[in-house]
């Protein structure tokens, strides 16, 4: 971890009490480690990269269309 120059927080105007700085930071770890259970549930569709022999043309031409994919 690299410590950046410019704090994450900083309170503009006023100052916060010892319950209010407990408050904001148990708010933030909430919604960081929501974020982080959000990204990781996303499902992935794998692709498939093979095609079934029987459902493909037996001849392609040389100058087809088809052979560029």
């Amino acid at each position: 971890m690299t410590a950046s120059a410019e704090p994450l927080v900083r309170i503009v105007r006023g100052s916060l009490s010892d319950e209010e700085l407990a408050a904001l930071t148990a708010v933030l770890a909430a919604r960081a480690a929501v974020a982080q259970q959000a990204a990781a549930a996303a499902p992935v569709e794998p692709i498939a990269s093979w095609q079934r022999l029987e459902r493909r043309p037996a001849y392609y031409s040389p100058v087809s269309w088809q052979q560029a994919a």
